[in-house]
């Protein structure tokens, strides 16, 4: 186990999912405290009235924040949550692709929930332009409730979009839950860019609104659950993609101490036997 406050020699990221209610330069002092290396930010909401917050290019807020992941040696990962919807309008987020690339940002994660493919397809490749024109990347996450539903359903928007700066991020629930198993995983695991562990355990859900209450509350530590988190790490390791971690803090809890589970947790799925 990793002494509280100390970094893991492997490079592990918590989404800001998982203790949304700090601001962004307090979730950075947290998760450093925790012991994480990365954070990822919610700059654009989820879904409508979700919690976000919002760090303009050359604000005092966006200063203030690249201060705070100098001093607390902490860097920014992921941007998130952008939903490619029938609604959608690439050139109308890129004073948020600008956000991100200017307080370090490496990549924006998207959804696709639009049942027109070709113009799902189009957007979403319109998105990765844009992202690659501030030196971004944009990985796609399955969701259950969503048009892009599975993982292959991701790979095959990859596929189709031919986009250099595209890849997959594969969260434990999402991948889980909605089809996919190692030996999918191991077939397109030079996609994969992203791995988020979580934990779940019982039944999966058969509604997509059992599936939505499942992901934003029912979420359990790395370790704490069924999944074969070790398995899904082993595969993803071969590719070197980026790890990190996403439980949203339920009920009243103590935030840093929540941080700091999740990351013990996260560092026994990377160590096992440790």
């Amino acid at each position: 186990m990793v002494a509280p406050g100390l970094k893991s020699e492997q490079e592990i990221g918590v989404a800001h999912f998982s203790a949304i209610s700090l601001t962004p330069m307090n979730f950075a002092k947290a998760a450093a405290g925790a012991g994480f290396s990365r954070i990822g930010l919610r700059l654009n909401p989820a879904f409508p009235g979700a919690p976000y917050y919002e760090l303009p290019h050359g604000g005092h807020a966006a200063e203030e924040l690249k201060a705070v992941l100098r001093g607390e040696a902490i860097e920014v990962f992921d941007i998130e949550f952008f939903v490619i919807d029938p609604s959608f309008n690439a050139s109308s987020l890129e004073p948020i692709v600008a956000a991100a690339a200017n307080i370090g940002a490496k990549r924006l994660s998207v959804c696709g929930d639009d049942p027109d493919v070709s113009r799902l397809q189009s957007n979403f490749s319109e998105f990765c332009d844009l992202a690659g024109r501030y030196g971004l990347a944009v990985d796609i996450e399955n969701m259950g409730w969503r048009t892009v539903r599975t993982f292959a359903d991701s790979v095959n928007l990859l596929k189709s979009s031919g986009a250099p700066n595209a890849g997959a991020l594969v969260d434990g629930v999402h991948f889980f839950r909605n089809g996919a198993t190692l030996t999918s995983l191991r077939a397109e695991i030079d996609r994969v860019k992203h791995v988020q562990l979580c934990d779940l355990a019982g039944p999966p859900p058969s509604t997509a609104e059992a599936m939505i209450a499942e992901a934003r509350g029912k979420r359990l530590a790395p370790g704490d659950g069924e999944l074969p988190l070790g398995e899904l790490i082993a595969i993803a390791d071969g590719a070197a993609a980026s790890v990190s971690v996403e439980v949203p803090l339920s009920g009243s809890g103590d935030v840093e101490e929540h941080l700091k589970r999740l990351f013990e947790g996260a560092v026994r799925i990377l160590n096992p036997g440790q």
